[in-house]
């Protein structure tokens, strides 16, 4: 067992150390059986209590996983390793369709904005002790989450939407809590989950969100946290209606003491109406980032939720970071205020593009979702096989491997800046790569 690799290390933090180095470097493989505890003890001479609390290490921070008497292993999809190497990398000649980037043309221009913002922090520098969120932008936010009918709560600003889930999700939860998810979900997400300690429960999801009867089941499950995506979902596309929020609405009533965490990223790039469920439990927190529509390089995101949650998460930030830059919230309030993206334009443009293509895909008798945001979601047979064939036809995917716990194998095409006169030969590579007649769900 384990003739490629020796694990080493006296101590429980050196033994934990060997093995989640050689997962990360591939030495040892997803799945991969681990020594039993007694076993390991032996061969490194130490006492088998030093090498369950090694295990304990490698379980909570989401490396490996046991099974009892089936022993320890690998975790499918090690948190140490990310799910960002699930990737078809594109060479020269291939049109990247992969990456899950905005269009660069569709975002506003910054340096007004920062030229701004940094002339006020000269007149007006930010010391120790000042307030952590520029009131002007605290006005601005607020007045939006009214506006779209996200309860009132006190209001946080974070480092973007996963560093904001990450900081709520540490501030309730406990190493082996299990976390509700959808399946097909966000990549990054599927990977802080574990990585915190937690375990996942799939929640299947269609164009209109995630399935009330498997929420249902998850929270019966004993499930202590929902994370839904409002609108964007990454990667099929899917918003939640007024319909499928009603309904998610009455199972939340039936566990109010849940938390639940909904992530609008997707604000400023769609059309669709939010039709939020917070304030459904006592527990409950509502995060809007501005990287989608004002560029990936603005770590900034707004929290918003009950008051003993935002207590926890701001206190916890006071002992770390201390706050998000106030010239970076002053850049993005100049944004706002100046009105420096048009919403309604660049949600228009990319429905266009978004529909171009899976009308295109219709034609050629291959089913595809995607009803907001920049990526669209198409089931297939064979992952690898369709993800390879697409590469050879000049064309790079995201492997749906990427962004599933369950679900079934899926590509994932960014649109964002797909031509219409690249339309036509993507979906016909596409459904060259996958077979026509596809139209099996992705719930």
């Amino acid at each position: 067992m384990l003739e490629e690799y020796r694990i080493e290390g006296r101590r429980a933090a050196e033994i934990s150390a060997s093995i989640e180095r050689a997962v990360g470097d591939g030495q040892l493989e997803p799945g991969q059986l681990l020594p039993p505890m007694r076993e390991l003890a032996t061969d490194l001479a130490v006492n088998p209590n030093t090498v369950a609390a090694a295990y304990r290490i490698l379980r909570e921070r989401g490396v490996i996983e046991t099974a009892g008497r089936r022993g320890s292993r690998v975790r499918p999809r090690p948190a140490t390793t990310g799910r960002q190497r699930i990737r078809a990398d594109a060479p020269a000649g291939v049109r990247d369709v992969a990456d899950g980037n905005p269009d660069p043309a569709l975002l506003p221009s910054l340096a007004k904005a920062f030229a701004a913002a940094g002339e006020q922090g000269d007149r007006e520098p930010v010391l120790y002790g000042d307030a952590p969120v520029e009131p002007g932008l605290e006005r601005i936010a607020r007045a939006g989450l009214d506006a779209d009918g996200v309860p009132d709560g006190p209001l946080a600003v974070l480092s973007g939407s996963l560093d904001a889930i990450e900081r709520v999700l540490a501030a309730h939860l406990k190493p082996g809590d299990t976390v509700a998810l959808e399946d097909p979900g966000w990549g990054s997400l599927l990977d802080l989950v574990p990585a915190l300690g937690l375990r996942t429960a799939p929640v299947g999801v269609d164009d209109e969100g995630p399935l009330p009867d498997d929420v249902r089941r998850a929270l019966g499950a004993g499930a202590r946290a929902l994370i839904v995506t409002d609108r964007a979902q990454n990667p099929t596309g899917a918003s939640v209606s007024a319909t499928r929020a009603r309904a998610l609405r009455s199972v939340l009533r039936e566990y109010p003491e849940i938390l639940l965490i909904e992530d609008d990223h997707g604000n400023g790039i769609v059309d669709l109406p939010l039709h939020p469920l917070a304030g459904t439990t006592h527990t409950w927190v509502f995060v809007r980032s501005v990287a989608k529509a004002y560029g990936p390089d603005l770590r900034l995101a707004v929290l918003t939720g009950d008051p003993v949650t935002l207590d926890r998460v701001r206190g916890r930030q006071r002992l770390g970071p201390g706050w998000v830059g106030r010239v970076l919230q002053r850049a993005v309030l100049r944004l706002w205020s100046d009105g420096a993206l048009d919403p309604a334009a660049v949600a228009a443009a990319y429905r266009e593009r978004r529909d171009l293509l899976i009308d295109a895909l219709a034609e050629r008798g291959v089913r595809a979702y995607g009803r907001s945001g920049l990526n669209i979601w198409i089931p297939v047979p064979d992952e690898t096989g369709a993800v390879s064939r697409l590469l050879h036809a000049g064309w790079a995917v995201a492997p749906g491997a990427r962004f599933r716990l369950s679900a079934p194998p899926g590509i994932r095409v960014t649109v964002a800046t797909l031509t219409p006169e690249e339309t036509g030969p993507l979906a016909d590579a596409i459904a060259s790569a996958i077979g026509p007649g596809l139209v099996r769900s992705y719930a």
